[in-house]
């Protein structure tokens, strides 16, 4: 009997490395790898067993570049409970977890996948990737498990960094402790999903580098990130995940991204001729791409002595440590902005935007939209393009201290940063003596500006014909473009009068620019335009505070439309932003203003 359990353990313990040689880069259910022994990918790049990193004499199960002939690990199942010894052994469980187990069967590692399994098998790909899946079914989608979701220090073409939204799998970067030691270090290397996402390096909890938010061409704080013959890349962000990816040009080339133990992301690739892994970039290139340097409403330049200055119409909070080079408190505000007597915004060009995190984003408004949406909020603090391919769209907007910001010598950005109307003047691009220009554009909501023109408003009713169904229903798409995502009100898509859109105004106003004010009431401001054709016009905002609804709004408005008075100049139309209700007058001077307020004095 003894003999026989000899014989057929001799026989099923080659049967089973006859079954790992005819497919080498497989291993099925019940089978096992032990130390000592490896599989392969299909194509020889890469490498599954165990191995000892650097000095340890710990052991840990890992894959490894195996062409080169320095074999750096990328990858490593057991990193936070090493083998003590060469007992080692991974398995493939008929229920399709991978599990690593010591010399007493004690399993120190699984792949814990919750799918269901059938004749489950796990294979190492060419890529790289690691994974569970069943029988022949080759479909990532269906895949039970794989190394990818799991990443460690290395990032390997086709992965993907960052998270999927509906599972909440958080795919990031994290260092190892030392050369010797891959347990998870102090550094994290990731998507930052709050705000508007962002890549971040992270020492624990604090950032220690922001590679920022994409831009529709890049990660807007990497400006080395450019289209190359090497590799490629992309970002997606749709409902469900949100995460950046690389792909070779070239697949004889080999390359990998890694976050060391010192925190720094650099990419590497390995020449045969100087038989050795080369630096190809690091995100971080010089001190201030360290976060935060020069503290709120600071701008770090690399080229000047010191490296901090203050953005203009901001001084050192405090003085002396700022001269001491201790930039780390920032900048704040000559004069506080006054929402309420009117702020504007100064363009700053070629830079890396402020840290995202506590910002918001819009993608179909365009770059005037956005710069109406953040003067109406008191809070916003800034705003600039989402995405900067052809010419520019969607709207960022921030409502905090900007933080992280810098001087790029290409591939910067532009944004747009509020300020105080009494500050604007000081900051225009003649105040400057640097190369970059700061473009002042006041968009003011000033209620202060003495009247000197005098206008006469009268109410008259001028409407053109149409057919009253084709009118209808191209108000009622107007209505629904322009609503602000709140309940939609019965009977908006019947004003009987001329629609202007948000667009046109802006620009006939300049902004609705403390420049073109005409004066204030009870109802709102009031605006001097001229439209493209050059006819003047009279813009009149209604106040936000009214309590007025739309049925009354839309009574009073038709009815005023109705009046005729030879005193009276022409209600041209108005215009429904969200929340915003805007009427549009005949401009004439010379008149009286009390005249021109009669009506919606809402």
């Amino acid at each position: 009997m003894d003999s026989l359990t000899t014989v057929v353990f001799i026989f099923s313990y080659v049967f089973s490395l006859l079954r790992i040689s005819t497919a080498v880069d497989t291993i099925t259910a019940n089978q096992h790898i032990r130390d000592g022994e490896t599989i392969t990918s299909a194509g020889g790049t890469f490498e599954l067993g165990f191995f000892s990193p650097g000095n340890s004499k710990n052991r840990y199960l890992g894959i490894w570049y195996k062409k080169a002939s320095t074999k750096p690990v990328v990858w490593v199942a057991n990193r936070e409970s090493p083998l003590t010894d060469s007992s080692g052994v991974l398995r493939v469980t008929n229920q399709g977890i991978l599990v690593v187990v010591n010399g007493i069967n004690r399993i120190l590692w699984n792949s814990n996948s919750s799918r269901s399994a059938q004749d489950p098998n796990a294979q190492l790909l060419e890529s790289g990737n690691l994974v569970m899946k069943n029988g022949n079914d080759s479909d990532p989608e269906n895949f039970l498990w794989q190394s990818f979701d799991y990443p460690c220090d290395t990032l390997l073409p086709g992965m993907k960094l960052g998270r999927n939204t509906v599972t909440g799998l958080d795919r990031y970067l994290s260092s190892w402790k030392s050369a010797d030691d891959p347990s998870k270090g102090n550094f994290t290397y990731g998507i930052d999903p709050s705000g508007f996402p962002q890549l971040v390096l992270r020492n624990g909890l604090a950032v220690k580098f922001r590679a920022g938010p994409w831009n529709g061409i890049r990660l807007s704080g990497l400006p080395q990130l450019t289209r190359n013959p090497v590799y490629t890349y992309d970002y997606v962000a749709n409902g469900k995940e949100i995460y950046i990816i690389y792909y070779l040009v070239d697949s004889s080339i080999i390359m990998r991204l890694v976050l060391t133990p010192e925190g720094k992301a650099q990419r590497f690739t390995w020449t045969d001729e100087k038989n050795e892994w080369t630096l190809y970039s690091t995100a971080q290139r010089d001190d201030c791409d360290s976060y935060a340097l020069c503290g709120a409403y600071g701008i770090c330049k690399i080229d000047q002595s010191p490296n901090c200055e203050c953005m203009k119409g901001f001084r050192p909070k405090f003085q002396s440590t700022w001269d001491a080079a201790d930039w780390s408190d920032g900048c704040v505000r000559s004069t506080p902005l006054d929402c309420q007597k009117g702020d504007g915004f100064v363009k700053y060009s070629g830079v890396k935007l402020p840290d995202t995190r506590n910002s918001s984003v819009h993608e179909s408004m365009n770059l005037k939209e956005c710069a109406w949406m953040c003067l109406r909020n008191c809070s916003c603090t800034a705003y600039a393009n989402s995405d900067i391919r052809g010419g520019g769209s969607g709207c960022l907007l921030w409502f905090d201290d900007l933080v992280d910001i810098r001087d790029f010598s290409q591939n910067g950005q532009d944004f747009y940063v509020r300020m105080a109307a009494s500050e604007l003047a000081s900051s225009s691009p003649n105040s400057s003596s640097k190369k970059k220009k700061k473009e002042v554009i006041v968009v003011s909501i000033s209620i202060t500006i003495s009247i000197t023109g005098i206008v006469l408003l009268s109410l008259i009713l001028t409407l053109y014909v149409l057919k009253k169904r084709k009118k209808q229903l191209k108000r009622k798409g107007y209505m629904e473009h322009n609503s602000d995502g709140g309940e939609k009100i019965e009977g908006q898509e019947h004003l009987e009068l001329p629609l202007f859109d948000l667009d046109t105004l802006l620009n006939a106003t300049n902004y609705f620019s403390s420049d073109n004010k005409l004066g204030e009431g009870g109802f709102g401001p009031v605006y001097k335009g001229i439209l493209q054709g050059g006819q003047e016009i009279a813009v009149k905002m209604l106040s936000k505070t009214s309590r007025q609804g739309f049925k009354e709004f839309k009574n009073e408005v038709e009815s005023i439309a109705k009046l005729q008075h030879r005193n009276l100049v022409k209600l041209l139309g108005c215009c429904i932003y969200g929340r915003e209700r805007l009427l549009i007058y005949e401009y004439m001077p010379n008149k009286s203003l009390d005249l021109f307020i009669f009506g919606l004095a809402l």
